[in-house]
């Protein structure tokens, strides 16, 4: 039975633990969790499916604070439910080697299920999280046998719903009608400038409701049964996902502060502490305290988390002797177990004279997809330029919004023209641990992603981007869908393989790197245009992709006049001047670079065995912006890249008007050679 007295010491404890802690800290965000307390009880203490004990355990129902910076909120919950989480974390919040950063991190807290912080990535991150679920649950579950049956909850804020992502992603989320998402708004209406009536006035449960979401009002924050019974009947609600309106007062407690921007991102001050603290019926003078019934309640969880997946574990045990092989399956693909031979009979593009490498992808993808039931994915609302979509995979809808055979089975994902959302929903995908989710738009437009691939590398998820389109090469449609810098910008972020094969032939290799990698994020980075395939019997074999960059042309053996160093559709150019130059008696080398992070982390030995440090002679080529090339050309080498934004015109004309031409390339060569 409900004892509203010990409901309200759990509250407070948390807020108390959570006022403590950034107290301590001198620095972070102690509003948003002496508000949203109330509801983070309900929620953990009489709905949340999870084993403290494991929390890795794979029917866990997924928790997500959007609101990152609320994250003292999550550690007392994390610690007072029993994760390994002891309070010395907690008062060590924000400082170096803390289990407690400032935001919080997947995989280096246990409990924390996505790395949030930019506002509106959780909120999106758990529509990813959402779609994952419904696919394992339709591959998996048999009548009878409700193998993967969890949750997405979250919490999100003022700000994750002022992100234009939270509004992709609900578009998509209730387009799909992702009931098993049930997401509790911490409605206090306070941002860092104020007041939310300076910016954010429109109607939140009507516009919720008008991109297809199942709605509640909480008008008490404090009201622990009123959003207990509001997450009751949203479990009950089938067919749209769920947000209830929680109206809470941010600070709440605080005499001086409470429902002021002031306690939004700084600590309350010695003196505001321990008036809070009074107002809560606590003990001014007692920091990071837990009363024994307080933490004897709220680590219930822990024997409620081993009965639960105990007796998942019995069901999954039934399951395993009714079907035997899928069971196999869901084990193998929680162990990240690929298929034997799922690599065999990949296309190698022999014969060919020329292919986009956009085309190869397809080819590569429409090979590997029938023995890879775990690779799933989609476009922007670009599948038939960025050849992503797999034919017989089946299409990813509600059975209500299905295209002839569409079902949370199909494994072909139509994400919309919602770039930001789709990055954010491959890493949710990637988060299950069970799935390979890939994510497709022209590269021009990973700008729109960014924020996305950079969280996919600090969680070092296995999400796959292909970016097609790649350069000035797309031609006609000019300098707003040319990319120029875009690359570079994903070469800069940390722990991203990014692979922009040299041709057809090293796309299978691309691919599979991608599929095998399972520390972090790679993109794929393809041409429109066709671009000749390389005689594989008369050059160095695909393979060597691997290694990131590699000798092309020339031997390793002979000291070269001077080095050209290429990838993609500059390759061609490339090679033509290199033919001119040797023609001219000048000793060329060749270097193939499809991936500059693949290459820094081969041993030095080999890398200078590809670059010989005294060979000062190099010139780097690619249609794009030349800053990331400068490490390997250095002081006395020379650029042919892209020093402007591009134009409309056929590509074979761009290139010409922008001097990325065999003739501009050996120029080049013969002025680094003079120096």
């Amino acid at each position: 039975m409900a004892n509203p007295e010990l409901d309200q010491l759990c509250v407070n404890t948390i807020r108390c633990l959570s006022i403590d802690g950034v107290q301590k800290a001198n620095a972070g965000h102690p509003g948003m969790p002496m508000g949203a307390a109330p509801m983070a009880y309900a929620l953990w203490h009489r709905h949340l499916k999870h084993n403290p004990a494991d929390p890795t355990w794979v029917n866990r129902d997924r928790f997500i604070l959007s609101a990152g910076h609320g994250c003292m909120l999550l550690y007392s919950m994390l610690h007072l439910t029993g994760y390994d989480l002891p309070l010395e974390e907690l008062k060590n919040f924000r400082q170096w080697g803390s289990k407690c950063p400032g935001h919080s991190e997947f995989g280096h807290t246990a409990g924390v299920e996505t790395t949030t912080g930019p506002l509106g990535a959780g909120f999106a991150t758990g529509v990813g999280m959402a779609i994952a679920q419904k696919f394992l649950a339709s591959h998996f579950n048999r009548p009878g046998h409700d193998i993967v049956d969890y949750r997405i909850y979250a919490i999100v804020s003022d700000g994750d719903l002022m992100e234009g992502i939270t509004n992709e992603a609900a578009s998509l989320a209730g387009h799909l009608r992702l009931d098993n998402l049930i997401y509790l708004y911490d409605d206090n209406r306070i941002s860092i400038e104020g007041g939310t009536e300076l910016t954010f006035t429109e109607d939140r449960k009507k516009r919720f409701e008008a991109l297809g979401w199942h709605t509640q009002v909480v008008a008490d924050g404090n009201d622990v049964n009123a959003i207990h019974r509001a997450i009751l009947k949203a479990q009950k609600v089938e067919g749209k996902p769920h947000i209830v309106l929680v109206r809470t007062t941010i600070g709440y407690g605080s005499p001086n502060k409470a429902n002021t921007a002031e306690v939004h991102g700084a600590p309350l001050g010695p003196d505001e502490v321990k008036l809070t603290k009074k107002a809560y019926g606590w003990d001014p003078e007692k920091d990071f305290y837990v009363p024994e019934e307080a933490g004897n309640e709220l680590r219930k969880a822990v024997s409620r988390g081993k009965r639960a997946q105990k007796q998942w574990n019995e069901r999954f045990a039934a399951y395993k002797q009714a079907y035997p092989e899928l069971a196999q399956q869901f084990e193998d693909w929680q162990a990240k177990k690929l298929p034997a031979g799922w690599d065999a009979g990949m296309p190698n593009f022999a014969g060919e004279k020329e292919l986009p490498t956009r085309s190869a992808s397809g080819k590569v993808l429409a090979a590997i997809s029938p023995k890879l039931p775990m690779l799933l994915g989609g476009s922007a609302d670009l599948h038939p330029s960025t050849n992503t979509y797999v034919k017989g995979a089946g299409e990813f809808q509600h059975p209500a919004n299905e295209k002839e055979t569409g079902n949370y089975g199909g494994r072909n994902l139509h994400f919309g023209v919602r770039e930001h959302a789709m990055a954010a929903a491959v890493n949710g995908m990637a988060l299950s641990q069970m799935l390979i989710p890939y994510g497709a738009t022209f590269l021009v437009f990973s700008d729109y992603c960014k924020p996305q691939l950079r969280l996919a590398a600090i969680m070092k998820t296995q999400s796959i981007f292909v970016f097609t389109h790649d350069t000035i090469g797309l031609g006609e449609d000019g300098a707003t869908h040319q990319p120029i810098e875009q690359l570079a910008m994903l070469r800069s972020i940390y722990g991203l393989n990014v692979i922009r094969p040299t041709d057809a032939t090293e796309v299978p290799v691309a691919w599979k790197m991608a599929i095998e990698r399972r520390d972090g994020p790679t993109c794929i980075v393809l041409t429109r245009q066709k671009i000749p395939v390389l005689d594989r019997t008369q050059y160095p074999a695909a393979d060597n992709l691997a290694r990131g960059g590699y000798i092309l042309v020339g031997s390793a053996s002979e000291k070269p006049d001077v080095i050209l160093i290429s990838c993609g559709s500059e390759m061609e150019y490339t090679l033509k001047a290199a033919e001119t130059l040797k023609a001219e008696g000048a000793k060329v080398r060749v270097v193939a670079m499809p991936s500059m992070e693949l290459f820094e982390a081969q041993p030095k030995e080999y890398r200078d065995q590809v670059l010989p440090p005294d060979v000062r002679a190099r010139v780097a080529v690619e249609a794009g912006h030349p800053v990331c090339w400068h490490k390997y050309v250095g002081l006395d080498g020379a650029l042919v890249c892209m020093n402007s934004f591009g134009a409309s015109a056929p590509y074979k004309v761009l290139y010409e008007k922008f001097g990325i031409t065999p003739a501009h390339i050996a120029a080049a060569a013969k002025g680094v050679m003079k120096k």
